[in-house]
């Protein structure tokens, strides 16, 4: 019943009275939330009231864009949706940013904003803004709450829609005087919330006839490749993937946003394909005869010029959203269901069709080509020279051999995520964060922060460009005042490091607006101002005692400034609207590139 004294809601029965404000934090309650990241203001402050005596953890953040990432960052390591509450106006633009990255890459969030008081919505009113017209484009589903009543079916709804099909962000908009105003409690049942979204139901079974004729293609292919993408980590399929891999003997490449779905460490995986992808992954796509596709959707840093990607393959493309189907590439055998379960039944049809006596073409030439590549083309770069600064490879090379076992590692957007995703090793899922589809810069710090409140008990490395760092550092204030310690390698080379290596390859050399600078900030007095622990590392005999100091430090949060080379670059490489075919490999190797055929 309800404590009005108080506010709470605990132990609410069907019929309790109570405002709209404190049936909001029930609902949350309801949905077993246990920590939102926000930032109070006028619109939502009557939801902020009973979130005193609430169980939920706050994590007060200092910028919303912030509290949005933070989100992304809990739902990508949890697999629960991430819950952000913000107040009106440019608290609710500020969060754009967040919401079209988790649109992007379909990672489930929930977004409370405040809104005026009905009355005062479309007058110009302070701080208003149309915070539903805006946000459409970059959310899975949205809903300005115009009843009190109706706040526990639109957050039910909210959870639902986050959390099945294609995950991804919904937005819930709440004016002043609905949190205010008086309802009667109801929690939906699931019949009601089913009921309530009739034109919502997504596919999650494949279509019987196309699993067997997918199994068929499996069993008829010579130069397979299973093409694996993050749809595959948010169905939980990683198991299902697996067992696959291990039936079939087919080689693996993971998109940036799958890395981890299979270990790295597994002799079948060829690591990240595409624009910065590996040598091998890029040209087993390209010269495969079948792309088996799961939970991917062809991106365009992964084909590069589509007309020339992959032109041998047939195409198995599995994807629970039917919008993907046919939207780039189109698929001799398409199979709209959950990663999941269309991967065990296409894993019982194989295994059918074996138990009957068909076999596999033999996969040994195909074996032997790959791992010629493999031998030939690994990922490469030339130590630094004696006086020279570090090489960032170098430094998270060490990062990564230092790791304790479990690390989750975040990265920022530009030359030091691509250098995270080919020199890290990923042994388990869900163990890798980044901004995929949007590439958004600024990323890193709070989605490193929210995916350490998601596992306190893990060690969360955020690796950073100084670049990327200086667009959402405030937010170590945060991880500072809300004891949530993280780990920070800044690998500072004084540019927009990736503009940078695009306007030396593409434009003559022409850098226009790239550098940043040598001395300002000075990164370990801003993270000590931070109350965060501040290391610069300038020399290669320093990058390992500083690793070490930093994976002994738990009880604050550790910034360490990696002094790297501006002039180096990220290679393998596909230029922009290039063929895959037109892969650059490093310097060293380009003498015996024809070999990649």
């Amino acid at each position: 019943m309800t404590n009005t004294t108080t506010g709470t809601t605990t132990g609410t029965t069907t019929g309790t009275r109570m405002t709209g404000a404190q049936a909001l934090i029930k609902a949350l309650e309801m949905e077993n939330v246990d920590t939102i990241f926000g930032l109070p203001g006028g619109a939502i402050l009557p939801a902020y009231d009973p979130l005193l005596e609430s169980s939920m953890r706050h994590v007060l953040v200092r910028h919303e864009q912030g509290a949005g990432h933070m989100a992304e960052g809990y739902a990508h390591v949890t697999g629960r949706p991430g819950v952000a509450v913000v107040t009106s106006g440019p608290a609710a633009t500020n969060m754009v940013t967040p919401l079209m990255d988790a649109y992007m890459d379909s990672v489930p969030m929930v977004c409370i904003t405040g809104q005026v008081a009905s009355g005062g919505i479309g007058l110009d009113a302070f701080q208003e803004c149309d915070t539903v017209g805006i946000t459409r484009s970059c959310t899975k589903h949205n809903e300005l709450v115009l009843d009190a009543n109706d706040i526990p079916m639109v957050i039910r709804q909210a959870f639902h829609i986050a959390t099945t099909g294609r995950p991804g962000p919904v937005l819930v908009d709440l004016p002043k005087d609905i949190l205010q105003n008086e309802m009667t409690w109801s929690w939906p049942t699931d019949e009601e919330v089913a009921a309530s979204l009739p034109g919502y139901r997504p596919t999650t079974k494949g279509h019987p006839r196309m699993i067997k004729e997918a199994a068929k293609l499996i069993m008829q292919a010579e130069r397979p490749v299973l093409y694996v993408g993050g749809g595959m980590l948010k169905a939980r399929a990683a198991e299902a993937l697996r067992e696959l891999v291990d039936l079939t003997g087919i080689h693996v490449v993971t998109t940036l946003m799958a890395r981890g779905v299979l270990p790295d460490s597994h002799e079948l995986n060829l690591g990240m394909p595409g624009m910065h992808g590996t040598a091998t992954a890029t040209t087993a796509l390209q010269k495969s005869d079948l792309l088996i596709v799961l939970g991917a959707r062809f991106d365009d840093r992964i084909t590069g010029r589509v007309d020339s990607f992959a032109p041998e393959a047939k195409v198995i493309h599995v994807d629970i959203d039917p919008a993907e189907q046919g939207k780039i590439r189109r698929p001799d055998v398409p199979i709209v269901g959950d990663c999941r379960q269309v991967t065990e039944e296409i894993v019982k049809a194989v295994r059918d069709l074996m138990d009957s006596g068909v076999e596999q073409p033999d996969l040994a030439p195909w074996k032997s080509r790959i791992s010629g590549w493999q031998e030939q083309f690994p990922v490469a770069y030339e130590a630094s020279e004696p006086g020279r600064a570090l090489k960032p490879q170098y430094c998270l090379e060490q990062l990564r051999d230092a790791a304790p076992p479990g690390t989750i590692l975040c990265s920022g957007v530009g030359q030091h995520q691509m250098w995270s995703s080919l020199h890290w090793n990923f042994e388990e899922p869900y163990t890798w964060v980044n901004s995929g589809g949007l590439g958004t810069m600024g990323f890193s710090i709070p989605a490193a922060i929210g995916a350490k409140a998601g596992h306190p008990d893990k060690t969360v490395w955020a690796v950073d460009g100084d670049g990327c760092f200086q667009m959402t550092a405030q937010e170590l204030v945060t991880a500072t005042v809300e004891r949530i310690p993280i780990k920070v390698a800044l690998l500072n080379n004084s540019y927009l490091g990736m503009v940078r290596q695009w306007q030396e390859m593409f434009y003559d050399e022409r850098y226009s607006e790239v550098y940043l600078s040598t001395d300002v900030p000075d990164f370990v007095m801003w993270a000590e101002s931070m109350g965060c622990v501040g290391i610069r590392v300038e020399s290669p005999e320093e990058v390992a005692p500083a690793i070490e100091k930093a994976n002994s430090i738990n009880d604050r949060t550790v910034v360490v400034e990696f002094r790297t080379d501006a002039s180096e670059k990220v290679f393998p490489m596909v230029p922009a609207g290039a063929s895959n075919d037109d892969l650059l490999v490093h310097p060293t190797q380009q003498a015996i590139r024809d070999r990649l055929s």
